[in-house]
């Protein structure tokens, strides 16, 4: 894919080839590990439970064990139990969890619940598939290098068998949750007390979680969430579309949006929303792996905005109306929430987020916000979130930026 003027690779393109290559490396018949790895059952874990959180299985990684970032801490593989935000029917889910090696402090280790960003719609895209994590080991080692014990979802129909339901932040954000649950029940000296961090689909997900923590999960103490770059509400790429306006990173994010509940709802009809190129690339444009996801590049390159254009008005409210369902806010955060978004975001419009941050603001929520104007999606500064993140474990106050009367 090209930005407007036609000449250089987008972001987006080049994120997704290296999660092709690590996926394709990764998968196969021995699933997360390499040929000779056998990983074994975590002695600590409890897989008594049957409740959301509980585990399925929780099985040691090898492979990623012996990286250099790998052998920093205690690590395992896991499945669990977790709910669909819509229907609220129990779901299976897979991630992955960590723990600083060497005894706990008093109280446990402090969990931290990261949100990834996107990797794709199918089962082979989840982290905990892959050997680095799909790239985000780095991001696992940042925060455990720190003290903190981390839980890393790969979001329901990723990883494990199902249907992805790509920008339902709340689908994700309970995974999120129960996430932390699966790792306090799969390592022992993990606190109740947690943060939840996320950029882009999972800064949506950061922010569900928070809102959904204080009603399904009384038994965590959520500290704080961290959103950057976040979808909170992509409802407007609808409108775009229409228009004809998406800057070629949203359209094959749209593209994204429309596979996925298609998938969801057999009466979406793909040909209502592609023409074209898209007609041509859509199998490539939706996979993350194996011999189509090759051509992936030649794909987004050969798209363009009107090859997405809602054959009907009918056709594109069907859609707004599915994603004004998932948009965000949705409830009164239960902790302090931290906001960090993009003036020149590829993906997602500023005037979104600035929306939705002011709907939070008046359910009563506590918010903290910074637009960094001349960044863009992948590039924001969050260096200040670590000290943030920090405040909240050592219990002191937030800065509320919300309006007297609009917040907490």
């Amino acid at each position: 894919m090209t930005e407007a003027n036609g000449h250089s690779t987008s972001r987006w393109v080049l994120v997704l080839l290296v999660v092709i290559a690590i996926v394709s490396s990764a998968c196969g018949s021995t699933g997360n590990v390499a040929v000779g790895d056998q990983p074994t059952a975590i002695p600590t874990a409890d897989l008594s439970g049957s409740g959301p959180g509980s585990l399925i299985s929780a099985t040691s990684m090898p492979a990623f064990s012996r990286s250099p970032e790998g052998q920093l801490v205690d690590a395992a593989r896991v499945v669990y139990r977790s709910t669909n935000g819509d229907t609220g029917q129990q779901t299976e889910v897979s991630g992955s969890v960590f723990t600083p090696k060497g005894h706990a402090p008093e109280g446990g280790w402090p969990v931290i619940s990261f949100g990834h960003g996107t990797t794709g719609l199918d089962e082979p895209c989840g982290p905990s598939v892959s050997n680095t994590l799909l790239g985000f080991s780095s991001i696992i080692d940042g925060y455990v290098s720190k003290g903190y014990a981390v839980a890393l979802a790969d979001y329901q129909g990723l990883g494990s068998p199902g249907v992805h339901p790509y920008t339902d932040a709340k689908t994700a954000g309970l995974n999120m949750i129960d996430a932390v649950r699966a790792l306090r029940h799969t390592f022992d000296g993990v606190s109740a007390r947690w943060a939840t961090v996320g950029g882009s689909q999972g800064g949506g997900a950061a922010w569900a979680a928070d809102e959904q923590a204080g009603s399904y999960a009384p038994d965590l103490d959520l500290v704080g969430a961290v959103a950057y770059v976040p979808a909170a509400d992509v409802t407007g790429l609808v409108d775009k579309a229409v228009a004809g306006t998406m800057s070629k990173d949203q359209s094959l994010a749209f593209q994204a949006v429309v596979e996925s509940l298609a998938r969801l709802h057999p009466d979406v009809v793909r040909d209502d929303y592609r023409r074209g190129a898209a007609v041509t690339y859509w199998d490539v444009l939706s996979a993350c792996s194996g011999p189509k996801a090759a051509s992936r590049a030649t794909a987004a390159e050969a798209v363009g905005s009107r090859d997405f254009t809602p054959a009907t008005p009918a056709a594109a409210e069907r859609l707004r109306s599915f994603l004004r369902a998932w948009a965000l806010p949705q409830q009164r955060l239960t902790a302090p929430l931290s906001v960090t978004y993009a003036g020149r975001d590829e993906f997602i419009d500023a005037q979104w987020t600035t929306d939705a941050i002011a709907r939070a603001c008046a359910l009563g929520g506590n918010v903290e916000w910074e637009l960094q104007p001349d960044k863009g999606h992948g590039n924001v500064d969050l260096a200040s979130r670590f000290d943030w993140i920090a405040d909240r474990f050592a219990g002191k106050p937030a800065a509320n930026q919300c309006p007297p009367g609009g917040g907490g």
